[in-house]
């Protein structure tokens, strides 16, 4: 029988523990990016309104996790001494006329990596999440030289655009940083012209308020 794919919001002591099980297994034991898996998701990260961790499972199994941060600080990413691809972006006015929200720490275990149904799951949950509390668009960091690297999937699939680069995060990796930006709205009509399954997946549990909120 087939293992079911399902995601839950981290809400709980019981999902969190699950979450960091994924956490450990890839940002701490396999890339060395964080010496403890529980300083990127806090039991304070339970209670703000301004985060959202997603875990994805396999039957029983945590499988992946995906975490949002919604209005980050503009001031984290000056500090970072980014280098733009497009010099002609007017980065002080696309923050003040979009809502931006953060989508990162997408990690999913080495045994179902090859697995494309637990990233658009993951997606699916933060997507609907996002759009509902009415943000614009993502921005997004990877890693230039990480063989597993979601680049392809965000750049390809879901229809990203690099903008920036950066040499210094908040974890340890000496790759150098690509920052992607996302138009949530964009990327809806990309998707639904091209018919394929993964806009379906995507857009499995909306109602009819959500399509409309980006039809238009």
């Amino acid at each position: 029988m087939l293992k079911q794919t399902k995601v839950e919001r981290v809400e709980a002591p019981e999902t969190r523990e699950q979450a960091l099980k994924v956490l450990r297994s890839t940002y701490q034991d396999e890339k060395r990016w964080v010496t403890q898996a529980e300083s990127q998701l806090p039991e304070t990260d339970l209670g703000l309104p301004s985060v959202s961790w997603f875990v994805a499972h396999k039957g029983q199994e945590p499988a992946g996790v995906l975490r949002v941060y919604y209005d980050p600080p503009v001031a984290q990413y000056r500090a970072y001494n980014v280098t733009l691809l497009n010099k002609g972006i007017d980065v002080d006015r696309f923050l003040r006329t979009n809502r931006i929200a953060e989508i990162g720490r997408f990690a999913i275990v080495p045994r179902y990596r090859r697995n494309l149904l637990i990233a658009v799951a993951l997606m699916r949950a933060a997507t609907r999440e996002t759009l509902e509390r009415g943000f614009t668009h993502y921005i997004t960091d990877v890693f230039e030289n990480d063989p597993h690297s979601p680049y392809g999937f965000h750049t390809r699939v879901m229809g990203f655009s690099p903008v920036a680069t950066h040499e210094h995060g908040e974890l340890h990796c000496a790759s150098r940083r690509i920052t992607l930006i996302l138009d949530l709205k964009a990327a809806y009509h990309r998707l639904r012209l091209r018919k394929s399954w993964i806009f379906r997946s995507l857009t499995a549990d909306w109602d009819e308020r959500l399509h409309s909120r980006l039809a238009v």
